[in-house]
């Protein structure tokens, strides 16, 4: 099949210049959405009397023809460069030489453009989506485990006791703002390039706020120039993808941590496990491993994305082309990663015992410890953390568990110290130590006790109904 723009050349590239141009390979994923693009643009120039009516209805039928018969009716060959071509090579043999006027004050420059963006909006839909029912699911996961007290970390290090349920919603905020980072790029890709044709608009009268509605855009973008070059909504959503990745691969290390032995955390499921080829008693968090590594696939396609636009001058140049693979990659592991992630959380089972355990060791209250100090002795909390901080370090040393902490015991550190006794109270004491107590006495908002978790449950509950409404489901 002869090129059907090869009048300015006498011979048309050679096969292996063909093939390492074609873009055909990855363009699947535009075919309905070039199908769009073109009837949009053909309905508006039929519209504004740029093309005849009769021609434009034709190309309408054609392209509702293929839109019918789908991807695989395409005919390719070396010459066919991209899925815009192939399209218009499927509209000239259905109605002849007639489907040229598709291409009226239109380039592949814009059209590509506006492809990418309409199949982008919809991507971002599905992942935000995905995101919505993780969260749904873990705040329900999270209202069976409000009373159960666990151990945070800080240094990977016993810091102070909370609950399950409070763990699992620090990662609902986290997957919260993922969302909402795509929701406000979601603004900057639904800007409609249509219109700006190679670079320069067109001298045909054409209604860009026509295709713009067409197609469901919010706005059309006013430089023709930005209009066929700008791919930094691509960056913008590459790096939204990234961040959401480094949210599910956080979870993941955590996931692989707590499931060893010597964490005895959780259990997960078999499903989401494997075991060894030579040690039958293993039992491998394999999937959380691989999830790990994936996601660190689309840091890689983000600094490709960005390194190939950095040194790009205006307008349109060939290597935009090799960017949209790299999204497109990007939007596949994310999700993928995203659906994964999701079951392999919520069906993991919490060592109830294992976790209330570790809350009461190594003393992870002490700060609450220090707090009593001020709050009776009015003593300034620097030295009440050098107090305690003594205590632990005396009780360590002499394998003393938080049982042993009396009024006493604190009164002689304090000496020692050269401070004054304290004598507090052995039951304030003691109710300050123990982790359960502990946990309910951080009542502020945001904290751990069970009355805040469950606010926080029923906040994120109102978001989930508002965004699950506005994406229509």
């Amino acid at each position: 099949m002869d090129n059907i723009r090869n009048g300015r050349f006498k011979t048309g590239m050679t096969d292996e210049a063909a093939e390492y141009t074609s873009s055909l390979e990855f363009d699947k994923i535009i075919f309905e959405a070039d199908i769009k693009t073109n009837f949009a643009h053909t309905l508006m120039l039929k519209k504004q009397n740029i093309i005849d009516s009769d021609i434009a209805n034709n190309i309408l039928g054609a392209l509702d023809q293929l839109k019918e018969e789908g991807y695989d009716e395409l005919i390719f060959d070396p010459s066919v460069e991209d899925i815009h071509m192939a399209i218009e090579n499927y509209v000239t043999s259905k109605i002849g030489s007639e489907a040229g006027f598709m291409h009226t004050a239109k380039s592949r420059n814009d059209q590509v453009a506006c492809d990418v963006r309409l199949v982008l909006r919809d991507k971002i839909t599905e992942i935000q989506i995905g995101i919505l029912e993780f969260i749904e699911g873990l705040v329900e996961f999270a209202g069976n485990h409000l009373e159960d007290v666990f151990i945070g970390f800080t240094h990977l290090q016993h810091a102070q006791p909370i609950t399950i349920a409070h763990h699992l919603m620090a990662h609902v905020q986290s997957l919260k703002r993922d969302y909402e980072r795509l929701e406000d790029t979601y603004k900057r890709v639904n800007l409609n390039p249509l219109g700006s044709a190679a670079m320069a608009t067109t001298s045909f009268p054409i209604d860009r706020q026509l295709t713009t509605d067409l197609l469901g855009f919010d706005a059309y973008l006013e430089n023709s120039m930005d209009g066929v070059s700008a791919r930094d909504f691509i960056c913008e959503t590459t790096f939204d993808l990234v961040s959401l990745c480094t949210t599910l691969s956080k979870i993941c290390e955590e996931l692989i941590l707590w499931s060893t032995y010597e964490f005895g955390v959780i259990e997960m499921a078999d499903e989401y496990s494997s075991t060894s080829s030579i040690m039958p008693q293993k039992k491998n968090p394999d999937v959380a491993e691989l999830a790990r590594a994936k996601c660190t696939i689309v840091n890689g396609e983000l600094v490709t994305i960005l390194t190939i636009l950095k040194a790009i001058p205006y307008t349109y140049n060939r290597d935009l082309q090799e960017i949209t693979p790299h999204l497109w990659n990007a939007v596949s592991v994310t999700q993928d990663t995203l659906s994964i992630v999701t079951k392999m959380l919520l069906s993991v089972e919490f060592n109830v015992e294992r976790c209330a355990k570790l809350a009461g060791k190594n003393f992870a209250t002490a700060t609450d410890l220090a707090d009593i100090m001020v709050r009776e002795k009015k003593i300034p909390f620097r030295i009440a953390h050098k107090i305690v901080g003594r205590i632990v370090n005396e009780a360590t040393a002499n394998n003393l568990s938080e049982d042993d902490i009396t009024s006493r015991f604190i009164d002689d550190i304090a000496c020692s110290l050269g401070f004054e006794k304290l004598e507090l109270d052995d039951n304030l004491l003691q109710n300050a130590l123990n982790p359960i107590e502990n946990v309910k006495i951080r009542s502020v908002v945001g904290g751990p006790a069970p009355e805040m978790v469950e606010i926080a449950r029923n906040n994120i509950k109102l978001f989930l109904n508002e965004e699950f409404e506005k994406k229509g489901i």
